[in-house]
């Protein structure tokens, strides 16, 4: 059986194209499962995974939740909020305390950039980031290359630009590395203020015009803006945000091609998105969330070898 190249998974950065590749074979395979009557499967039933979220999440949490389940792992979670982490405890002793209960992989969101790299360093667990402050979100992106191989036959030589709060954003420096890696395109698209300032040397185009970049695309993944992350005002309002960088279906309809529009989710309705664009046939949003079981079920399957 082919093999990843890494014990963890702690950002698209570490993984080589190999990896990715073989991630989505066998995220095929787990997808046929999950089409079945029956769901699940045994390979995973001697394995206990804590999910430890520092951080809020919803999708992210629930997804990888549901793969555990369906690959018949035991598992526990943490949340922050409810914690001794209040009390004061370090990250190193509220992982280590878990991993004393016998756990063999811990699935983490951390608000700090680094903090599953640091863990990985200390601890004999297999790690997956499952987002480290505005650094990495490698299974969102794995999730978003694997949805646009699923509806446009391969990720090489398609134009994806991502639009919106780059700045901030997690799943876009995943997203252009997984994409780089498997050969696309990559532009990105927003306010001066919200993108990097040194975001050409990852390789990438820059459009401050979101017509020209759908016009150019094949793909356009759709961010929200971040008003969690941001400490200051990077655009007069909300309103105007929307009108030069919302996008909706009159917008889509306008160009003289079909793209294929995404979005990691949560969607600000009317913000960067509108509804009618959201629920368009140009949509794979929802593929992407089915998608995101799988890819976290072969991500964990994977891993799980390893040990």
């Amino acid at each position: 059986m082919q093999e990843l190249s890494v014990r963890h998974l702690l950002g698209i950065k570490d993984i080589t194209p190999q990896d990715i590749q073989l991630i989505f074979e066998t995220a095929d395979n787990f997808k046929d499962v999950l089409n079945r009557p029956i769901k699940k499967v045994p390979s995973l039933r001697d394995i206990t995974i804590a999910n430890v979220f520092f951080e809020n999440s919803t999708r992210t949490r629930l997804s990888f939740e549901l793969a555990e389940k369906r690959l018949s792992a035991d598992v526990i979670n943490f949340s922050s909020s409810s914690s001794s982490v209040k009390k004061g405890e370090t990250l190193l002793d509220t992982v280590n305390n878990i991993l004393a209960m016998k756990v063999d992989m811990i699935v983490m969101r951390h608000s700090s950039p680094g903090a599953p790299h640091f863990l990985s360093n200390h601890i004999n667990a297999n790690i997956v980031n499952a987002g480290d402050g505005t650094h990495e979100h490698p299974t969102q992106a794995l999730l978003d290359s694997f949805s646009i191989r699923e509806r446009l036959g391969e990720v090489a030589g398609k134009k994806v630009v991502i639009v919106g709060d780059i700045l901030h954003s997690r799943v876009a420096l995943s997203n252009i590395f997984a994409l780089q890696k498997l050969g696309a395109e990559v532009m990105v698209c927003g306010p001066v203020t919200l993108l990097p300032k040194h975001i050409r040397e990852l390789g990438v185009l820059v459009e401050l015009d979101v017509r020209k970049a759908l016009q150019w695309c094949d793909v356009a993944n759709v961010l929200r803006i971040q008003l969690e992350r941001q400490q200051m005002k990077y655009f007069p309002s909300l309103r105007e945000y929307t009108l030069y960088y919302g996008i909706d279906k009159k917008m889509l309809d306008s160009l003289d091609k079909e793209i294929v529009l995404m979005h990691p989710g949560p969607i600000n309705r009317g913000v960067e998105l509108s509804s009618d664009a959201a629920d368009s046939h140009h949509s794979i949003i929802l593929n992407q969330v089915e998608n995101g079981v799988a890819i976290r079920m072969a991500v964990l399957y994977l891993l799980a070898s390893k040990q």
